[in-house]
């Protein structure tokens, strides 16, 4: 009887300790099952290694070095990253891009949701199918094409822009109307893609809730505050974060249409990263421009994701 009290009792012992314990099994076996998840990882962090922090590794090394791919590295220690506080083109640059960023996201979630709300609430199916393909058609378009096409309209002497407005005015070689000018045509070349995913929002607000915000007496314009907006910032902010990282890394309008002049004026911090790299061989000095776009980009994001929790409602 003492005996088979003691294998009730060991039986109930291993019971209460589980598996891992009642027979070996449990631990290992989960083991194994993350294999199979990391296997179907590994294409994206082998690409994120090669793609990613790869790059952004040699970056770091390269800004140690002066290097101009011919003659053999010079170990440089932190002069290229002290250049940058001292050099005036840089400063200019970084003031120019941050200009053009944030105008492009002011004007592309501006007139982005007014465009989003007109073709939402009083349009057919049909002209809503029309006008969103013909606002976001110009997104297709490579900025090459949109750069050469906009530089002929700009044209001061046979352009269509002075030829309709009768002036005569140079807008890209304006040290006052370059800037504005480029932003202008990024605007027109990429706001069909903010359109869309505002659009898109919209379409995700729930009809109750504007019945329920109009049968309690609230105007059109407080239910947009009260009740769209709230629903759609989740997409405002995914917008917002999009745009300004695009537009940070703006490169191809500068070089084509006013290869950064007049004077620098519109000259963006990837223009100047290319001309420091492949037109004057400065690679180190490159590299630290690349490392400035970077901490930028990744401090301004970070920045919205830290305000996002004061306006974003999940």
């Amino acid at each position: 009887m003492e005996a088979g009290a003691d294998r009730q009792r060991r039986t109930g012992r291993r019971a209460r300790q589980g598996p891992d314990h009642a027979g070996g099994i449990g631990l290992k076996p989960q083991r194994r099952d993350w294999l199979p998840g990391y296997l179907f990882i590994s294409p994206a962090i082998l690409l994120f290694v090669v793609f990613v922090a790869g790059p952004l590794v040699a970056a770091f090394a390269l800004s140690l070095f002066h290097w101009d791919l011919l003659s053999t590295p010079e170990f440089a220690g932190l002069d290229n990253f002290k250049q940058l506080v001292t050099d005036g083109a840089t400063v200019r640059a970084v003031i120019n891009t941050f200009v053009f960023a944030l105008a492009s996201v002011v004007t592309h979630i501006g007139i982005g949701m007014l465009l989003a709300l007109g073709v939402h609430r009083t349009m057919t199916r049909g002209t809503k199918y029309f006008v969103r393909t013909a606002y976001f058609f110009p997104f297709l378009v490579s900025w090459a094409a949109v750069a050469l096409i906009w530089k002929y309209v700009l044209d001061p002497a046979f352009g269509l822009a002075n030829y309709y407005l009768s002036a005569t005015t140079n807008w890209l070689a304006s040290p006052t109307l370059a800037l504005p000018t480029l932003i202008v045509v990024d605007w027109w070349h990429t706001i069909g893609y903010t359109f869309i995913i505002l659009l898109a929002g919209l379409q995700t607000v729930p009809a109750q809730l504007h019945e329920a915000a109009r049968v309690d007496g609230a105007n059109a314009w407080w239910r947009f505050w009260s009740v769209t907006l709230p629903v759609m910032s989740p997409t405002i902010f995914f917008a917002t974060v999009i745009t300004f990282i695009g537009a940070f890394q703006i490169f191809d309008p500068m070089v084509i249409m006013t290869q950064g002049g007049p004077d620098g004026a519109t000259r963006s911090i990837v223009q100047y990263t290319y001309e420091k790299g492949f037109q004057s061989f400065e690679v180190g000095y490159a590299a630290a421009l690349s490392l400035v776009l970077f901490v930028v980009i990744m401090i301004v994001t970070g920045l919205q994701f830290r305000l996002s929790r004061r306006w974003v409602h999940q």
